[in-house]
């Protein structure tokens, strides 16, 4: 298995996975240049893109879409909603049509089965996404406001779960932002804090292994290092080996992640 974290914050958000015959993006959120350079150093051609899935329509998730369907014919898939704000949006260019295809709630792609689950966030009708290969599970949920009962479904006994772990609270609270944009972070409609990603974990049905990447850090409201520490602090009390039962793994807006 090949999961690759090549973007992930406020500025661009990209995950590469490669999953026996199947190369998938879930988002395009940075430039098709930046996209095609980071699959260059992991040698994977951006032309054998087998499909990219779309979370929401917000700008750093869907960047670089216009030129990766345009100059490499990529498929695109996203719910109806989703492409109505996508294609509303004067900065996106045209997109094929051959390139638009529906988002349903569960397709293959390879021997690659994907499931998409519905996550609460300021956006028409956001989603996360399982993905099943070969008896290994892979789950993908950030920009959510709060863990449902569905997220919490969908990210169970996983063995790779990309998670949101956007800020301190007391950072964000203490910050800079003016109030209109904390609350809306703060919002059950905003983004998860690091607290309930370290909780979110402690209480999933795991397995006995899971590698968890914390996503979407924000850099003003967060830093790496905390958002490690909290969640692992958080793990570490529920009695949860860090390191052998939850290896955590780092993302950065700038500097690719990933495991092999």
């Amino acid at each position: 298995m090949d999961v690759h974290v090549l973007a992930s914050g406020s500025r661009g958000n990209s995950t590469f996975l490669q999953l026996g015959d199947a190369n998938i993006l879930i988002d395009a959120g940075i430039s098709a240049r930046r996209i095609k350079t980071e699959l260059d150093k992991i040698d994977v051609d951006i032309c054998d893109l087998d499909g990219v899935l779309i979370t929401h329509e917000h700008r750093d998730h869907i960047n670089g879409l216009s030129t990766l369907t345009r100059k490499y014919g990529v498929p695109v898939y996203a719910r109806p909603a989703t492409w109505e704000a996508i294609l509303s949006q004067p900065a996106v260019k045209a997109i094929p049509l051959s390139c638009q295809l529906e988002l349903t709630a569960s397709l293959d792609i390879g021997n690659v089965k994907i499931e998409s689950f519905s996550i609460s966030h300021d956006a028409v009708d956001p989603v996360g996404f399982s993905l099943y290969h070969s008896h290994t599970k892979y789950a993908f949920a950030t920009d959510l406001g709060f863990v449902t009962d569905t997220v919490k479904k969908a990210l169970a006994l996983s063995d790779v779960i990309v998670l949101e772990a956007n800020h301190d609270i007391d950072m964000l609270k203490q910050g800079s932002y003016p109030s209109f944009l904390k609350n809306r972070i703060l919002s059950n409609r905003g983004h998860l804090a690091n607290t309930d990603a370290g909780w979110t974990l402690a209480r999933l049905n795991r397995k006995k292994q899971c590698h968890v990447f914390l996503a979407h850090l924000s850099q003003e409201n967060n830093r790496p290092e905390v958002a490690e520490k909290t969640v692992a602090e958080i793990l570490t009390e529920e009695g949860c080996t860090v390191g052998d039962d939850v290896t955590l793994h780092l993302t950065y807006p700038d500097i690719a992640s990933g495991l092999k």
